[in-house]
Order: structure tokens, then sequence, then C-alpha cells
């Protein structure tokens, strides 16, 4: 039988792989889609989506044993628990290299991490775009806004992001649905924040939410947010945006998807008489056993380190060091950003006042350090994320008390908290880096994907403003109790790491030119965070879905006029 030549191969299904799956089969590409992990089924596969605790074997929380044998670093993220658990990788399965500490959050199904993200959902500006050329760490992006304005208006308007249109120059509006609302209190420490300092903007979260569907959602059977907060349980209702709720079903509805499951990408060929690259090498997640897959163009959408791994690990003799990688790039210039620092406080009043539901989304405080020139003491900048709230009942958890007395103390909620937590750029340095284990494999074949970065002394002078401005603005509202916050804690964990397969003008010095496509291999392409060539302070998600549809755009023109 004749080999099977597809348009396209995307390799993983998240929020990249999603909208280059998308976009690629709306213009009539045939393309297969391979996935590591197994087949998960919107709404089908959310198992806990409506489950109280009570109706889990272990009431939501995961086994201390089980944690420590099973999943050693992903109990680290915010969401794991009996709940989610299922969308996690198991660590003793994917084991890897630590060569410094670094918290590698991962999960494998059909959508991987977009049922796990936490749908905060921002554009990066000019300051964002021009910050490496300006102050000379990073190699200068080859983009900037211009470039990717129109994508980031595609994008938002399909996803549906909800957010108000605050017209602030470092932080661009966007196409919106309505926002979210603050409650009482974050009204009041806004009109104090932004009266005591006039260069900081308080604003609601601008979030990947319905909050009034159009039918370019409807359509695909997703309805608007119900204000449960419980997204990392899957959300039948579709409200939050994922691959599975959006963007797969679009692309299954044009008739020219295909998908493949338990199929872990092992290397990709490379033809040196054609400088091409001309498949992808899978294993079989449960047989073992290997198949290639035949494709005139290839999109990596692995997440940062998936992809990077893949390319280090497609090594020949025109490659020796990995594929597309004659600049010495790949696998360098490892980011994330660096969290954990802010300040908490009770707020005084407004205790006749509470809240309707549990909005799925916070206020956030754009970056207003170095916007016009830069400090002395660190480069770059910070935005924090937060929100006010009344504690519930679980705060009288520990207290002594029996009958009738504790049940009514416990109908009561606690007095008003607020909260800022930032989230800080780190630059890129060139020792941050992932490479091979020269030794060590997994169950199929792969060598084990070492990790050696940590944060640098300008990542620690951020931290330290990054709390002691959160405490400044707390007590300049009147809270009288601002506490600080400055919790050690190993690059990773922010989820959103970036880097190893960057963008940039010069093939000397980059891995991708300003179209996500390889500057030594014209028919590869790679979308996902990898590409990123610095880390801005804002949520990455956005940009990485708004980079996948534009170069797809741009391969699809290449494509049409002969020249890919």
């Amino acid at each position: 039988m004749k080999e099977k030549i597809y348009d396209v191969i995307v390799v993983g299904s998240g929020i990249s792989g999603g909208w280059a799956a998308k976009e690629l089969t709306e213009n009539n590409m045939k393309t297969l889609v391979i996935e590591r992990g197994p087949q998960k089924v919107h709404r089908q596969d959310y198992p806990h989506d409506f489950s109280n605790p009570w109706d889990l074997e272990q009431r939501g929380m995961v086994p201390e044993q089980l944690q420590e044998s099973d999943y050693a670093t992903q109990k680290k993220c915010y969401v794991f628990n009996e709940f989610s658990r299922d969308r996690f990788v198991n660590d003793r399965e994917n084991p890897y290299v630590q060569e410094k500490p670094f918290d590698w959050i991962r999960g494998y199904q059909t959508g991987g991490r977009s049922l796990l993200w936490g749908r905060q959902s921002y554009r990066w500006s000019d300051l964002d775009f021009g910050a490496n050329k300006r102050d000379g760490h990073g190699v200068d992006w080859p983009i900037r806004y211009r470039d990717l304005a129109p994508w980031y208006d595609h994008v938002e308007e399909f996803a549906g992001i909800s957010g108000n249109r605050d017209n602030i120059p470092q932080l661009p509006d966007g196409i919106f649905q309505p926002p979210m609302p603050m409650n009482c209190v974050e009204k009041e420490i806004k009109s104090r924040i932004e009266k005591a300092f006039p260069e900081r903007r308080m604003i609601i979260g601008r979030a990947a939410h319905l909050t009034d569907p159009k039918p370019v959602h409807t359509e695909l059977g997703r309805g608007k947010c119900q204000y449960r907060n419980q997204c990392y349980r899957g959300c039948s209702f579709g409200a939050y945006f994922s691959s599975l709720s959006a963007t797969l079903p679009a692309a299954e509805r044009t008739g020219n998807l295909e998908m493949v499951h338990d199929s872990i990408a092992r290397d990709i060929i490379f033809d040196p008489q054609t400088g091409r690259a001309t498949g992808v090498r899978v294993v079989d997640r449960l047989t073992l056993q290997e198949r290639v897959y035949r494709a005139r163009i290839i999109f990596l959408c692995a997440s940062t380190l998936g992809s990077t791994q893949l390319m280090l690990n497609s090594v020949s003799d025109h490659f020796p060091n990995g594929i597309a990688n004659r600049s010495g790039a790949l696998g360098r210039y490892l980011m994330d950003h660096t969290m954990s620092a802010g300040a908490f406080g009770t707020v005084d009043g407004h205790l006749d006042s509470y809240y309707s539901g549990r909005r799925p989304n916070g206020i956030y405080i754009p970056r207003f350090r170095n916007l016009q020139r830069q400090g002395e003491d660190y480069l770059r900048g910070f935005g924090y994320q937060g929100g006010a709230m009344r504690p519930s009942w679980q705060r009288r958890g520990q207290k002594a008390g029996i009958g009738l007395a504790l049940k009514e103390r416990l109908r009561q909620p606690g007095p008003w908290v607020f909260h800022l937590a930032g989230f800080g750029e780190m630059l890129p340095y060139r020792h941050n880096r992932v490479s091979l284990d020269p030794e060590k494999r997994d169950r199929w074949g792969i060598p084990l994907l070492r990790i050696d970065a940590s944060w640098g002394e300008n990542e620690r002078k951020m931290r330290e403003d990054m709390a002691s401005s959160a405490v400044e603005m707390l007590q300049a509202v009147g809270i009288g109790d601002a506490t600080p916050i400055k919790q050690d804690h190993a690059p990773g964990l922010a989820i959103h790491e970036m880097g190893t397969a960057r963008m940039g003008r010069d093939p000397k010095t980059s891995v991708l030119n300003g179209y996500n496509q390889c500057h030594d291999v014209k028919n590869l392409f790679v979308t996902d965070g990898a590409a990123m060539a610095s880390s801005a302070c804002q949520n990455p998600s956005l940009t990485y879905m708004a980079l996948t549809a534009r170069a797809v755009d741009h391969a699809v023109k290449e494509i049409r006029a002969g020249r890919l």
C-alpha cells in the first residue's frame, strides 16, 4: 500500500497544538495530531466535575504515601488533588533529571495542560517585545506588537476572553467578553490604590471564560461560566477555553483532522538531500511498537520542554546536536516566572456584604516598574494577581468547640482579607538549559531530559521588591496588619516555562525566525513556549495562541505559493 503522507503533522494537542490543528484544518490542510497521552473526551471524561468531596474515596485528598511515590513534583501544583489527579503525569513513570531543582508540571492527555491552566490571558506590548534589544539581555525579538496584534484579536474572539478595556499602554486592550465584576472590597481598594499611586492601576483579571457566549462558541456547545471555580475538574459547560472544548472540536468538524493517542514522538526524520523534515517516529506508549508518520510540514507544540527534548533527540550527520541546532541555542535560555512574593492583610468593615458564587478570576495590577527608564536595582518588572474574599468555615477547622455553638460560628464568614501575589520576569540566561542525559532513558528508550536552571540576582532583587511594594500598597489603603509573603521556590512551579528554541533575527544565535519557522529546516515550525525569546511578566498562553495562528497563516501562504 502506498504510504499516507499528510499535509501537516502537529505534535501535541495542548493550547498550541489545538490552535495549530484548528487553523490548519480550516485552511483545508489534511492534518494529523500526535498526542502522547490517552484520549480524553469533553464532558464524558470529567468524572468528578459535579462530585462533592464526600462522594470521593479520599474526600478530595490524595494519600500522602501516593503523593510521595508517584507525584513528588506534581503535588506541588495548586490544583493537584483527588478531583484532578488523573490529568497530571505520574512522576515515577515519567522521570527527568534535575541538576538543580526544577518543578516540571505536566499533563499528558488530549488537550494537555489546557485542562489545568489558570486561564489568565494578557497581551504583551512593545515594552516586552523590545526589552531584549533595549537592555542587551537575550536576542532581539524578530517581531513587535503590531505584528501580533491582529492575531491577538483573532484568538481572543474565538477563545472568549472576559475583561475590561482599561487603556493601559503596557497591557494592550483586546477583543473582550464582558468583564467579571469586582466585589465591594476590591472596588474600594482599587480606588484607594490608584489615588495613592497614580502610576499604578488595578483591574479585573482578563480570563479565558465565556461571560456572554456568541454563535462562534455556542455552535461548539460552549456555554456561559457558572462561577463554580472548579475549572480544573474539566468544565462540562465548556465555559473556559481548552483544546478539548474549543479548538479540537472546531478542527474535527472540518473533516480534515486525524488524531492518534498514546503515541510518544521519539525523533523527527530529516532528509539531508532536500533539507526537509519528512516525518515523525513515534513509540506506542502501551505496546512499545514503533511507527512512522509522514508529512510535508511539521508543527511542534509538545510544550516548551517536550518539543525541545524531541528536537535534541533528532540527531543525524547533518545535525549531530539536534535538528535545526546549528546555532547551539537549542535547549538554552530556559525561563519561568518568579512568584510566591507579595502580601496579605485584613480589611476592616463591609461585614454586611458578601458575594454570590465563586468567581474563577481575581484582580490584576499590571507592571509599573521600569516603564520609561531603567531603575538601578534590577531589570524589567512584575505584575500582581490577587483579590478580596471572606474566609469560610474552614478557618475554624482547628478551633475548639462542640455542638450548636460551634455550628453557629461555622455559619459565619470571617473578615475580609485582601492579598497580592507577584509574577516577575526572568531574564534569558544562556547557562539555564536543558540537555539529554547520556545514559538514562525512559521506558520508551528516549534519553531523559536534564534540567539545569536557577534564579539569578536580578530575580532575587525583583522578588524583594514584589514583597515590599505589596506591603506598601496594602498599608497605603489602610490595611494595618499587612504581612509580606516571601517563599522560596524552584523554577518551573509558575508553569510558565519558556525559551530553549528561541525566535531571533540571526540564525547564528537563534533557532526560529519571526514566523516560528526553523532557520535550518524550513518546513519545521515550533509554536509553543519553546519559541519565546523573553518571558515578560504576563501569563504567556494567549501569546502562544496568537503566535501559533500567525505561524499557520504564514505556512499556508508559503505552501500555496509553492515556496514551502
